[in-house]
């Protein structure tokens, strides 16, 4: 059920993060809020998915730059998992799109981690028995 709460609020915090930086950052697929929540979910359920299976690996992989940069490197990581998210869900008509490039990524995936982290602190975890 964890799961499930973690892509709702990703989800949260991709539409939210669109609607910050509408210019770079956008949502694409539908004209109805329904189909436009769907097209969300779908983003981060995506976006989870990349976090879950691939950030792990470049994580390891790029060991030293967290430690050169004392845990900096986290954002830059981040940004290529949002850049990773956006080229899969191009390849349909429907997901997110970033202009402007990198910068923008980093910027988006910093907010989008800053409201994940908001969220998460306001809603109460479940019981662990």
């Amino acid at each position: 059920m964890s799961f499930v709460i973690r892509v709702l609020v990703t989800a949260l915090a991709i539409w939210l993060t669109s609607l910050f930086i509408s210019d770079h950052f956008s949502i694409v697929g539908s004209d109805t809020p329904g189909g436009t929540a769907v097209v969300v979910i779908a983003v981060a359920l995506i976006y989870s998915l990349v976090n879950a299976i691939v950030k792990p690996i470049v994580q390891l992989l790029s060991l030293p730059l967290y430690i050169l940069t004392l845990g900096l490197f986290t954002l830059v990581v981040n940004a290529l998992m949002l850049m990773l998210t956006a080229w899969i869900t191009e390849q349909t008509d429907w997901g997110i799109r970033i202009e402007g490039g990198f910068w923008w990524a980093l910027l988006a995936a910093l907010i989008i981690s800053l409201i994940n982290f908001l969220v998460t602190t306001v809603v109460p975890a479940g019981r662990k028995d």
